[in-house]
C-alpha cells in the first residue's frame, strides 16, 4: 500500500511510518520543515515538503494521487497558540480531507483527541484545541466521498507499547502509549470495515488485531 501521512514528523506518524516500511508498504510523510526530511528517511518514509496551512487543495491532492489511504496525524503542537489550533488542527484537516476527495483517495483515517467536540466550551488554549479537533472531525464525517475512521486516543505516553488496548465508541479516560496508537492505526488501515466509526482508544486487555476486528462493521 501507499499511505500518505499529514504531519509526517509527529511522534505517532514516525512510529506508523516505521511499521509500514517494515512490512514493505510505501509511507509518504507530509512535512512543513525540510530539515525533518532525514528523520523521515531514517523511519523508512518518503518526505514531501508541503505546508498544509498555506497549500491549496490541488497542491495537497497532487501529493495524495495514487495513494491507497490518507492519515491525518498533523497537529499544531502543545506549545502553539490558539490561532494555530484553528489553522492546523481544524484548517489543515479540512484541506487534507478535501484533497483526498479530489485525488480519489477514499480511505481516510484521522488521529483526533478524546473529548474533541465542536460545541466544547471554554476559552483556554486546550478548549480551543478540543473545539478545533471536533470541528475537523465533524467535517470529515460529513464527506460522502471518504471512507473515514476517526481515532481518539486517551492521554498519550512514551511508554513502550504493550500491544493490549481498549478500543470502543466510548472507553472512558486513560493513558495509551504512542506505540500502541500507531499499531492500531496500522490495523485500521488494513480493516476497511472500520469505515464510518469514531473510536476511543486507551490501554486495555485485548491484542490490537482482536480489538480492531471486534469493532469492525459495528
Amino acid at each position: 500500500m501507499r499511505i500518505v501521512i499529514a504531519g509526517g514528523h509527529g511522534q505517532i506518524a514516525l512510529r506508523l511510518e516505521r511499521l509500514l516500511a517494515a512490512r514493505g508498504d510505501e509511507a509518504v510523510g507530509v512535512i512543513r520543515n525540510p530539515q525533518q526530511s532525514e528523520a523521515l528517511r531514517a523511519a523508512g518514509a518518503e518526505p514531501v515538503v508541503l505546508d498544509l496551512e498555506s497549500a491549496s487543495v490541488e497542491e495537497a491532492a497532487e501529493v495524495l494521487r495514487g495513494a491507497d489511504a490518507a492519515v491525518f496525524a498533523a497537529g499544531a503542537g502543545p506549545n502553539s497558540g490558539s490561532a494555530r489550533k484553528d489553522t492546523v488542527d481544524r484548517g489543515a484537516a479540512v484541506l487534507f480531507a478535501d484533497a483526498a476527495e479530489r485525488a480519489g483517495v477514499r480511505r481516510y483515517v484521522v488521529v483526533s483527541s478524546m473529548g474533541a467536540d465542536p460545541d466544547h466550551r471554554g476559552d483556554e488554549v486546550f478548549d480551543i484545541y478540543q473545539r478545533a479537533k471536533g470541528e475537523a472531525d465533524a467535517y470529515v464525517r460529513s464527506r460522502s466521498g471518504l471512507d473515514w475512521t476517526v481515532l481518539r486516543p486517551g492521554m498519550l505516553t512514551n511508554d513502550a507499547g504493550t500491544g493490549q488496548v481498549l478500543l470502543a465508541a466510548s472507553t472512558g479516560r486513560g493513558p495509551v502509549p504512542r506505540d500502541d496508537v500507531a499499531a492500531v492505526l496500522l490495523e485500521l488501515l488494513d480493516t476497511p470495515a472500520t469505515a464510518g466509526l469514531t473510536l476511543e482508544l486507551i490501554s486495555g486487555g485485548k491484542p490490537v488485531a482482536v480489538a480492531v476486528k471486534d469493532v469492525a462493521g459495528n
